[in-house]
């Protein structure tokens, strides 16, 4: 049976080695100014040091260039993807077409990851941008287990699926946030609205708390809560899914090494012996929610959502 690689965002060049030896085997890292949602900010030097210690412990580094580019922005791109060729990254994860273009002149040999969160939701359209040079698709995180299994089976390309963290409800390149609070006459130097404010949304009817930041990219609200299914990898590890994403956005280290263990526990108990998983897979969950943030609870995301067409 194959081993699917466990991908994990790490959120410092300090935390790498420790998610290495919790079983990580990829990290995905990137700067504000090219990629969306990261859990933490590796500018040049920060991606020179990740790659020469992921590498020399051989575990791959992908490096988000997901964020979409306006006009103003796009001379920056040539630079940026000469950079990461030079720094030997393993792959660069791309949802802009512009970024694609500019691979194919300036790094032609770099290896592509299409990701543009919503819209990777059939095997069709995951073999086209295969055929236009990607090697993986990340799939859209509002499919659910059958869906997923289907795209994988048709898919002429790697497959990524995340497995467990809070996704993206919503995003707009607009400054929401900001325009509300100047609106309000609010002080914004004050207020403050990044990621590490812990600013959150609240909906009474639903009881529900959704983490909102604003940066370069503009405003995120993320799900209420964080996607788990450890005790459900059955489905994707029989159906040989390439890549199993941990996403570590607003976690720090400790937790991020705790999971990752974990998952790889289960991994390798059900690639060893399907049955000892299935026995063991209740007492993972219940670890993994023994250091689940108070505020934050634990659900299956779209993984068992019934499909509406």
């Amino acid at each position: 049976m194959k081993i699917p690689e466990l991908l994990v965002t790490p959120t410092t060049v300090k935390d790498i080695d420790s998610l290495i030896d919790a079983g990580a085997t990829a990290i995905m890292i990137g700067e504000e100014a090219f990629g969306l949602r990261l859990a933490g900010e590796f500018k040049r030097h920060d991606i020179e040091k990740a790659v020469t210690i992921a590498h020399s412990r051989r575990v791959k580094v992908y490096v988000a260039m997901n964020a979409l580019f306006h006009n103003d922005t796009l001379p920056l791109l040539p630079d940026y993807i000469k950079f990461l060729d030079k720094v030997g990254v393993d792959a660069i994860v791309f949802g802009d077409p512009a970024v694609l273009m500019n691979v194919r002149k300036y790094a032609p040999t770099m290896t592509l990851h299409w990701n543009t969160e919503t819209t990777a939701t059939n095997w069709y359209t995951a073999n086209y941008w295969g055929r236009k040079g990607a090697a993986r698709a990340v799939l859209a995180r509002e499919l659910n287990m059958d869906a997923m299994v289907e795209i994988k089976e048709a898919s002429e390309v790697e497959i990524e699926v995340q497995v467990h963290g809070m996704t993206c409800m919503f995003q707009s390149k607009r400054m929401l946030v900001g325009n509300y609070m100047s609106f309000q006459g609010k002080d914004l130097k004050v207020e403050g609205r990044s990621k590490d404010r812990s600013l959150i949304l609240h909906d009474p009817e639903r009881d529900a708390k959704y983490p909102i930041w604003e940066d370069a990219n503009g405003t995120h609200i993320m799900s209420p809560k964080d996607m788990c299914i450890i005790d459900e990898l059955e489905d994707l590890l029989e159906a040989e899914v390439d890549s199993l994403k941990i996403d570590g956005i607003l976690k720090d280290a400790p937790y991020l090494c705790s999971v990752t263990a974990l998952y790889r526990k289960a991994i390798d108990l059900y690639v060893s012996d399907p049955a000892s998983y299935a026995e063991a897979k209740d007492s993972l969950l219940d670890e993994i929610k023994a250091v689940q943030p108070c505020n934050r609870d634990l659900d299956t995301g779209f993984f068992f959502k019934e499909t509406v067409y």
